[in-house]
């Protein structure tokens, strides 16, 4: 099979504006996004890691090198000011080759953030009643 170059995207919520919350949890969210689609560091291409405005304490990527990805090129940005936006809010975006159709591409959202996308987990209520926001 061919392969394609391909995004992959995830995200994660935090309680705390501290570098241990977020580089814990970008690093529990990375290991998801790589276990669900097999990722390997020398298909990547490059990483997008976002945070709201309120998380400032460390660089997301951190955790990709603490990871072992020295190679792959990361870049971190901050999400815009949304009114009622998800608050403390990490987010990444993988590019990388794969011989995965876009169909077999697994995002994945966790904690606060699944309500970003509430069509990938419909049967989780509480979340999506926006009775978790970490």
């Amino acid at each position: 099979m061919t392969m394609m170059f391909r995004g992959v995207r995830g995200a994660t919520t935090v309680h705390e504006n501290t570098g241990e919350a977020i580089w814990k949890a970008t690093r529990e969210l990375l290991q998801a996004v790589i276990k669900a689609n097999d990722i390997e560091e020398e298909f990547v291409a490059s990483v997008i890691f976002t945070t709201t405005p309120d998380l400032n304490a460390v660089y997301p990527a951190k955790a990709a090198r603490d990871l072992g990805w020295h190679r792959a090129a990361l870049m971190g940005c901050q999400e815009a000011d949304v009114p009622n936006g998800i608050p403390m809010c990490i987010r990444v975006l993988i590019h990388w080759n794969t011989t995965r159709t876009l169909d077999e591409v697994q995002h994945v959202y966790m904690k606060g953030a699944m309500a970003l996308r509430p069509d990938l987990y419909p049967d989780n209520k509480l979340i999506l009643n926006g009775d978790d926001k970490a």
